[in-house]
């Protein structure tokens, strides 16, 4: 198989031939734990018994898997010993955050997004923080029914305020659906060894869409953090369309107008062929904040876990990285 090089909105993709036959899209589903998202903490006076019982709520937001749990609560105390990073995150804040810290701990949610940059959702009072709705919302609990169910890749869009930029995203979108299904095949030899299955989930070429509205109440967080990677565009009355795939993670946040048919076909090449990159870390993406239990809901509560990618490739698989020419 040739290498296949693809440009979209700032994101470059190399895909390599390797032993494992696994698609991206499914090795990500059964292999690929999300990273986790950081709530941290502010506080001057000491935490009393009731915010003590407000930060234990959080932490059950998300299930702990056998290793790091997908949403990490972190105290930091503004008048004692910090981490560098906390210090300085800290000291980025606005004054009147910081002074409202006096009366209350404040909150800073911080979720890890492209090539290891991490960005501040939301920040406020420790009160307020329950009701954002950080690990679930209506449309991630669809995105996880889709992806269990054996959607290849859910695709998100954010509705902007022109509804005609909203429709000829919608349908480019579900014309090549069809299209790209009959079109690309799925790798051959999954199931030998090196590249075995372990959930049930029926391995298919299917794509969906899912719309949700800027203004949704119950999708603000979410709407927040896409929407943050792309201010300019999403202003400027483009919608924005994120492809998901695996346990919830999002490939890219692109402008309605910098996707075609050309751009979407490389996209989904990638993410139907072989695995050719199993180290997470190395592959384009981020995690999106999903309430889901992953391994229970793949594997049942006593099933087999695969292990993720090989200590021994970890520490020896290097990215490669070339030259990528413009796209059509």
């Amino acid at each position: 198989m040739p290498r296949i090089l693809f440009p979209i909105a700032g994101l470059f993709v190399v895909a390599l031939v390797h032993a494992c036959n696994i698609p991206v899209f499914r090795y990500a589903l059964e292999r690929w734990r999300p990273d986790p998202c950081e709530i941290i903490v502010f506080h001057r006076e000491p935490v009393t018994k009731s915010q003590h019982q407000t930060i234990g709520s959080l932490e059950t937001l998300a299930p702990t898997y056998d290793g790091p749990t997908h949403l990490r609560v972190i105290l930091s105390n503004v008048g004692g010993d910090q981490e560098p990073d906390h210090r300085e995150l800290w000291q980025s804040l606005p004054d009147d955050a910081k002074s409202k810290a006096i009366h209350e701990p404040y909150t800073v949610v911080r979720c890890k997004v492209t090539q290891g940059r991490q960005v501040n959702v939301w920040h406020g009072r420790l009160s307020e923080v329950k009701a954002l709705g950080i690990t679930q919302s209506p449309a991630r609990d669809e995105m996880s029914r889709r992806l269990l169910a054996g959607d290849s890749v859910v695709w998100l869009m954010i509705r902007s305020v022109n509804e005609s930029k909203n429709a000829r995203a919608r349908d480019l979108l579900r014309s090549q659906f069809e299209t790209l299904a009959d079109k690309i095949e799925l790798p051959e030899g999954v199931g030998l060894p090196g590249s075995e299955l372990f959930a049930d989930v029926p391995l298919l070429l299917k794509f969906s869409l899912l719309e949700i509205e800027a203004s949704d109440a119950k999708e603000q967080f979410l709407i927040k953090l896409l929407t943050g990677m792309q201010q300019e565009a999403f202003a400027a009355g483009e919608p924005l369309l994120v492809p998901v795939f695996g346990r919830g993670r999002a490939l890219a946040v692109i402008p309605a107008s910098d996707l075609n048919e050309h751009r979407m076909e490389d996209l989904t090449v990638f993410l139907s062929g072989a695995c050719s990159c199993q180290v997470k870390e190395q592959n384009p993406g981020f995690d999106l904040l999903i309430s889901t239990d992953w391994d229970t809901e793949l594997f049942g509560a006593d099933g087999e876990v695969p292990a993720d990618t090989p200590q021994r490739q970890r520490q020896t698989s290097k990215p490669k990285l070339l030259t990528i020419p413009k796209g059509k």
